[in-house]
Order: structure tokens, then C-alpha cells, then sequence
């Protein structure tokens, strides 16, 4: 079959996905985007993989994007289980942006844990985009063991994905709330329920008064 142009250039594009520089590898994700081929596929999953540029990355998506489901969910389904945290990282980051739902099985309790902060936020938003309807309190109750990990970044993170879950995320805070026995569990638990019920407070007014409600013992009940 004889190769038109716009095949010509977007195989040439691809070609220099591993240039040395950033610019050239990021018109080069946008060129294979744009002309997009099931032959591109592997090739853009395995540059995320290793990608050191974020915008680079961010790009390499995009590409992914506009490749067909069909080419798509199998590397990336299977670049979850990678021994690579920026594999699973971008491969869960990829699979929120299709937005598919055959894709949620991936979405494992190993993926919502995972010990690297950014596979775990990766693996948080990705399953607020594809839990299935009637899912959605099931998959609360797995991102609270979460509730309390990591920096302010990783907390908002998590916060973020429970209020997207609406209501069905609301017994498991009021749960970590009265309960959890660790306050920082606690506060990030008075944080998240404070924001699903005015998401305009802000998170960080949220915290810090969650922390000095849990520093004195308190369920976010007390007061007017």
C-alpha cells in the first residue's frame, strides 16, 4: 500500500520520539497525534514509560487519545502492572483521559495502595473516571484506607477523587472521622467531608481547621 505524506511525516515523527531534545520529542507526540496509526501505539506507551519531560508526557497522552480503544487499552491495561512507577503512573493517567470503562478492572486495590505517591493519585483519578454506576460507594470505602498518607499534594489528591464521588463517599468520612485513631487520619477525614459539603472552602482552610477540631478529640459536630 503506498504511504501518503501526512504517513510519511507522522512515521518520521515517531522516529524522533527519543530525540535528545524536549522540543523535537514534543512536536514529534503531536505530529503522530495528529496522524494517528495503530502501528504508534506500543511505541507511544513504552516512551511514556520513560518520558523524563512532563509536558512531553502530556503530550505522549494526547497522542494516545486519539489512537482508537480498541489499539489502546490492551498495553496500557497491561502497563499497570509494570515494575516501573512512571509505567503504571502515566498508563492510569492515560486510561482516566479515554475514559473507558472496559478499562476499570485495572483499576486494582493494588493500584489505589500502590507505595508510590504518584502511581496512587494516578490510580485515584483514574477510578473517579471509570467506576461503573453502583460503584461508586464500594470504591470509597477502598480509597479511605488512604485517608492521612503523604504530603498536602497527595492528601488534595485523595480528597479530590472522594468528593467527586459525591455522597457515596459520605459514610466513609463521617466513619474516619469519629473513629480513625490516628488525628491526622482524622483531620484529613473533617478536610474531605468539609469539602464535599461546600466545595468552595478551599482545602487548605479545610485542613487546618480539621486539625485543630481532631487535635481536641472532635468529630467537626461541635458548633454551630
Amino acid at each position: 500500500m503506498t504511504m501518503t505524506r501526512q504517513d510519511t511525516d507522522a512515521l518520521r515523527a515517531f522516529e524522533s520520539l527519543a530525540d535528545p531534545s524536549a522540543s523535537v520529542r514534543l512536536r514529534a507526540a503531536l505530529a503522530v497525534g495528529t496522524a494517528p496509526h495503530p502501528r504508534f501505539v506500543e511505541g507511544l506507551v513504552e516512551r511514556s514509560a520513560v518520558e523524563p519531560e512532563f509536558f512531553v508526557r502530556d503530550m505522549l497522552t494526547w497522542a494516545l487519545t486519539r489512537h482508537p480503544v480498541a489499539a489502546t487499552l490492551p498495553p496500557l491495561v497491561r502497563e499497570v502492572g509494570s515494575k516501573l512507577p512512571q509505567a503504571r503512573s502515566q498508563a492510569l493517567h492515560t486510561l482516566s483521559k479515554i475514559g473507558d470503562r472496559r478499562a476499570w478492572p485495572a483499576v486494582t486495590g493494588a493500584a489505589l495502595s500502590d507505595a508510590d505517591d504518584e502511581v496512587a493519585r494516578s490510580a485515584w483519578r483514574a477510578a473517579v473516571a471509570l467506576v461503573p454506576e453502583g460503584e461508586e460507594q464500594a470504591l470509597a470505602r477502598a480509597l479511605a484506607p488512604q485517608l492521612g498518607r503523604g504530603d498536602r499534594e497527595t492528601q488534595l489528591s485523595l480528597s479530590r477523587a472522594l468528593v467527586a464521588l459525591g455522597e457515596s463517599a459520605g459514610a466513609v468520612l463521617e466513619a474516619a472521622a469519629t473513629t480513625a485513631p490516628a488525628p491526622h487520619v482524622r483531620a484529613h477525614a473533617l478536610a474531605t467531608r468539609r469539602l464535599l459539603r461546600d466545595p468552595d472552602s478551599g482545602f487548605e482552610a479545610a485542613i487546618e481547621e480539621a486539625k485543630r477540631v481532631a487535635a481536641l478529640g472532635g468529630s467537626g459536630h461541635e458548633g454551630p
